[in-house]
């Protein structure tokens, strides 16, 4: 990492973690490219505070493993499907930021020199050392895991000090807000709480590893605009998943 941290943000070095279903837009598939370019903006303006971005894209929009398998497909196979999904929004991601001249490495997990990395963690360290943008795809490169648990992996393999889950909602409530107006919001809310009432904040996998290391997960909307910038300099609705 960098010696000092921009003063005017909480943390040096961050993970952000999107579904695949935050590309899609209005449309029901797919890629929607103004959504992808809203959210580069997002990551773009976060970069621009000196802050060392590594992303974790799901494949949801485009392939759904657990969804093939539950129609009858081998889940060996489906899952590795959804891998090579999360390698189409990684490298949609790449083109955004790179035309707004933010310099961005897709790193897959699953071998394919020809459109990005291997993963090998130092070069990934370096390329955040030159605040280049991380794009880690492919989840872990087995089946049976998710992209949460990828990105927990990944967050803390790459030393970052929180984990960012763009969602839909503003924060983790007890009941699902969209279908019921009287669900409560957490501030904060540990790991064990978030496990023991099976919220849905990421895979149980994924909570035990952040919870294991200590990193926290910040749950913001990622269709506010300015999110993402205002909850790194302190500001805006969101929350803490801690120890």
């Amino acid at each position: 990492m960098s010696d000092t941290a921009p003063p005017e943000t909480r943390f040096q070095r961050v993970l952000l973690k999107i579904s695949g279903e935050a590309l899609m837009g209005d449309q029901g598939y797919g890629l929607h490219p103004p959504t992808v370019e809203r959210i580069a903006r997002e990551v773009k303006s976060v970069h621009d505070l000196g802050v060392e971005i590594c992303m974790v894209i799901g494949g949801g929009n485009i392939f759904r493993g657990l969804q093939g398998s539950a129609q009858g497909m081998e889940r060996t196979t489906a899952d590795y499907m959804g891998m090579l999904a999360t390698v189409m929004n990684a490298l949609a991601m790449q083109s955004s930021l790179e035309k707004m001249g933010v310099y961005c490495r897709v790193i897959s997990a699953i071998r394919m020199d020809e459109v990005a990395e291997p993963y090998i963690r130092r070069r990934a360290v370096r390329h955040l050392e030159k605040k280049r943008v991380c794009i880690f795809a492919a989840g872990t490169g087995n089946p049976y895991f998710t992209t949460d648990t990828a990105a927990t992996l990944r967050a803390n393999e790459m030393a970052c000090e929180a984990i960012f889950k763009g969602t839909k909602v503003d924060g983790v409530y007890d009941k699902d807000p969209m279908t019921n107006p009287d669900a409560k919001r957490y501030d904060r809310i540990s790991y064990d709480d978030v496990l023991a009432q099976h919220l849905q904040v990421m895979d149980a996998s994924a909570i035990a590893l952040a919870r294991d290391n200590n990193l926290p997960i910040i749950v913001f909307s990622l269709d506010e605009p300015g999110g993402f910038k205002g909850i790194l300099a302190g500001h805006g609705t969101y929350t803490t998943v801690h120890g």
